[in-house]
């Protein structure tokens, strides 16, 4: 009794965790040797967790974002989308790379994708995750519904046909065409010299205005109508740069199609040309009689045309 044992603790370890048994050492090494190795740290679940098996986890063949995909796949509820659209938007990686991950795990097994059609006629896919590749549900209606074998997923989207082209996602889509302008009557290039010149000036009047050669030259044509309708230039840079929008104007070349078209003034009423005026002569004298008349210079007047016209038809006689 009176013998005393050094290497005894003199008290119990503190208990560090409560996942911990007491008198564990905060750190244990493995039994590898000191210093080497991995160390579990292990916690147990009692809610919200999921069981992945080591064939998944500890996999061959698949590559770590297929692993950790088919984790994350295995972990959502039943009826949850796992299209590449939600996947990408969930996660860092791109479409290509899960588009790829994916196709891993239906080479692996671990996911089935059919496309099925819904009463309404609509074709859509059903995407089943296996969390054990080659066993069906049918052989373990034992096992609770929060640990079943398969867990299938509806995506509600429509299946692209298979001659369908791809879309790229980093390819712009095209831009939209210019609205249609007015066309005129007679294609002037003086006409349209002054309409391409009208509408390069407009950027000094409002900066927003800038278009480029090949707006230009899509307007000209519409700016040539407003002209040959009896329109000064003046007027027509009026009619487009007058009431402009407070905002920004994202395409002003389309606007101003828009203004050319929806603003068109009528054509001008005909006229009938006027006639020409009456020549005014100055008074000047007969060469005949030397009396003052109104007609050209070195004339006669009526009295001696008249008289020259009888004797010349008594003289035929």
């Amino acid at each position: 009794m009176d013998t005393q044992h050094p290497s005894a603790p003199s008290r119990a370890h503190t208990r560090l965790a409560d996942n911990k048994p007491p008198n564990q050492p905060p750190n244990r090494q493995s039994r590898s040797g000191p210093g080497g190795g991995l160390v579990h740290d292990h916690t147990r679940h009692t809610a919200r967790f999921t069981v992945i098996g080591n064939h998944l986890a500890q996999h061959p063949e698949l590559s770590l974002l297929a692993i950790g995909l088919a984790t994350h796949i295995q972990s959502l509820p039943k009826g949850a989308r796992v299209d590449i659209k939600t996947l990408t938007a969930r996660f860092k990686e791109g479409a290509t790379r899960i588009a790829a991950a994916l196709r891993e795990l239906e080479e692996q097994g671990y996911l089935r994708r059919e496309r099925v059609r819904v009463p309404g006629g609509r074709i859509i896919t059903r995407t089943t995750s296996c969390n054990q590749p080659g066993h069906s549900r049918s052989h373990d209606h034992d096992h609770d519904h929060d640990h079943d074998h398969s867990h299938s997923h509806v995506e509600d989207e429509p299946v692209r046909p298979a001659h369908a082209p791809r879309k790229n996602p980093e390819q712009k889509p095209p831009r939209k065409p210019l609205p249609a302008v007015p066309q005129p009557a007679l294609r002037s290039p003086t006409l349209l010299q002054t309409a391409t010149d009208l509408l390069a000036d407009l950027r000094r009047t409002d900066p927003r205005l800038l278009l480029s050669a090949c707006d230009t030259a899509h307007l000209a044509p519409g700016v040539a109508a407003w002209l040959e309708r009896d329109l000064t230039p003046t007027a027509v840079r009026h009619a487009l740069t007058g009431d402009l929008p407070n905002e920004p104007l994202r395409r002003p070349a389309a606007f101003l199609a828009h203004r050319l078209t929806a603003q068109l003034p009528p054509l001008p009423p005909f006229r009938a040309p006027a006639p020409p005026p009456l020549a005014q002569y100055e008074v000047t004298n007969c060469d005949g009689c030397e009396r003052g008349f109104r007609g050209p210079r070195g004339s006669r007047c009526r009295d001696c045309r008249e008289a020259a016209a009888r004797g010349f038809r008594a003289e035929t006689r």
